[in-house]
């Protein structure tokens, strides 16, 4: 059942998915309602459980849901990846590939590939306190770290010490 997502506790379970690029108005709009739709019917073994979703700067798409009465299964979690993978092909972006690192470069999101990521250090694109986004997070209350300097993540092996 979709809820605001400012109603959702703050152990909620979330899941983020950075865009390759920024959404445009209209995209945006296909975004947030294709997102509901799903949210409105996901459920945990045909029970309803409270989820919601949250667009951080047109880009990054939080995915949430309230486990205190059923937790997440396989299949849900499959069917949100699903729902993802959709809104990929409706909006010819890339959101479910986790070999990429979301970086902050001046006001804007860049998304590399995790593999070319030590030669954007070596070359100074990245640098210690470039904001990346926090790999760990796992619940809403964790979001407030969502953006953190490059220094305090696991890029922190390219950096002298």
């Amino acid at each position: 059942m979709y809820v605001a997502f400012q109603n959702l506790s703050e152990s909620s379970r979330v899941w983020v998915y950075q865009a390759d690029r920024k959404l445009s108005e209209k995209e945006l709009e296909l975004a947030k309602s294709e997102l509901k739709t799903f949210c409105e019917g996901w459920n945990v073994h045909g029970n309803g459980i409270l989820t919601s979703f949250e667009i951080l700067e047109d880009q990054v798409i939080v995915l949430a849901a309230d486990e205190s009465r059923s937790a997440t299964s396989g299949c849900s979690i499959d069917s949100s990846v699903r729902a993802l993978q959709k809104l990929e092909n409706l909006l010819q972006i890339n959101l479910t590939d986790r070999g990429k690192v979301a970086f902050k470069s001046a006001s804007t999101i860049q998304v590399a590939p995790a593999l070319g990521i030590k030669s954007k250090v070596q070359e100074g694109e990245i640098v210690a306190d470039t904001w990346v986004i926090n790999p760990l997070i796992q619940t809403k209350a964790d979001l407030e770290s969502l953006w953190i300097p490059a220094s305090k993540s696991w890029l922190n092996k390219y950096f002298p010490n």
